[in-house]
């Protein structure tokens, strides 16, 4: 069939995109010149939201496949998207400086006309975070996350919580690899060997990581109850970190590493976020009857959601000091000829 001409705004819509901003003032016949600013800002976010939706979700279908292959076009495709998803992260927290061109009073200009609705209200966000594995019981304010939301609304967001989540995906992933099982190099097993190394590069003060470092690697220890990292999984994730540079371990690498990226882009973002409303209500409640700047703090000091992966840093040792690794194992984790 030949293909009818794509006309550029009816390709995109624009006749509904750009007539989708309805100012609050302008119904009460105020004048408030920043809402303009403030609507189209906040289309711009959840547009983006959207697309972090649309990467997360891609990445997820990946893993939850049966198999994973660590050196295979999925691990790449995974990373690349991911990387994505960190860009649009650096937008997010860059738009805040158009955001802050308007001052306080500005602000206050068509402030109260917003009541009640908040960007607490901003399911996409609360499920681009469940998607990415922020667990509802390690959320701060549980009691209020979900109490403005519409009925509808509340139930979508839930649903999504009872989905696997990309770390609950990536956690099953890692603990199928078969490289950091313990007792394949030595007949004390490489974590035992590990464990000599790691002993000696601690300074005073610092035993308990020893014994914390048992209880995470050794066979024959309680593995701490607290950690959503299963002990094979945790092996897995910082045998990858320590040996990264073999082929077969990079882009599994740069997967872990763009995970923690994303976790810091969105401090990042929750801390300009917190420091902008601190600016430009003070100490008020926000729109939508939350603490304000409060409850944003506390929520950008607690919603980690990879913060188990970068604590595997404090076992890390330089590399001259790293258990040398058998031929087979070197053989089986570089390029093949």
């Amino acid at each position: 069939m030949e293909q009818k001409p794509v006309y550029y705004s009816d390709y995109l819509q624009l006749d509904k995109i750009l007539n989708a901003q309805a100012p609050e003032s302008a119904k009460h016949g105020v004048r408030a010149d920043d809402e303009m600013l403030f609507i189209i800002i906040h289309q711009t976010y959840e547009l983006w939201f959207k697309q972090m939706f649309h990467e997360i979700n891609l990445v997820r279908e990946i893993f939850q496949k049966e198999t994973v292959e660590e050196n295979s076009a999925d691990i790449f495709n995974a990373v690349h998207r991911l990387n994505r998803v960190s860009e649009i992260l650096k937008i997010l927290v860059s738009q805040m400086t158009v955001m802050e061109t308007m001052t306080p009073l500005d602000f206050l200009d068509f402030r109260d006309f917003l009541r009640p609705a908040s960007g607490f209200q901003s399911i996409q966000f609360k499920i681009a975070e469940a998607m990415l594995g922020l667990p509802f019981d390690q959320r701060f304010g549980q009691e209020y996350y979900v109490s403005q939301l519409r009925e509808e609304d509340r139930k979508l967001v839930k649903d999504y919580e009872k989905e696997d989540s990309l770390f609950v995906l990536i956690e099953r992933w890692l603990a199928r690899m078969p490289f950091a099982k313990n007792g394949w190099e030595t007949k004390d097993g490489f974590w035992q060997e590990y464990k000599v190394a790691y002993a000696k590069s601690l300074q005073d003060g610092e035993t308990t990581n020893l014994d914390y470092f048992e209880s995470m690697f050794l066979d024959g220890k309680d593995y701490p109850s607290d950690l959503r990292l299963g002990k094979d999984a945790s092996r897995s994730a910082l045998f990858i970190m320590l040996y990264r540079d073999y082929p077969l371990l990079n882009g599994p690498y740069q997967l872990i590493n763009g995970l923690l990226d994303i976790d810091d882009l969105l401090a990042q973002w929750r801390y300009r976020h917190m420091n902008m409303v601190k600016r430009m209500i003070g100490k008020r409640v926000g729109t939508g009857g939350s603490t304000g700047a409060k409850y944003l703090q506390k929520a950008a000091q607690n919603h980690y959601i990879y913060k188990e992966f970068a604590d595997l840093t404090s076992f890390l040792l330089q590399r001259n000091e790293l258990p040398k690794l058998p031929q087979d194992i070197v053989a089986d984790l570089s390029y093949k000829h």
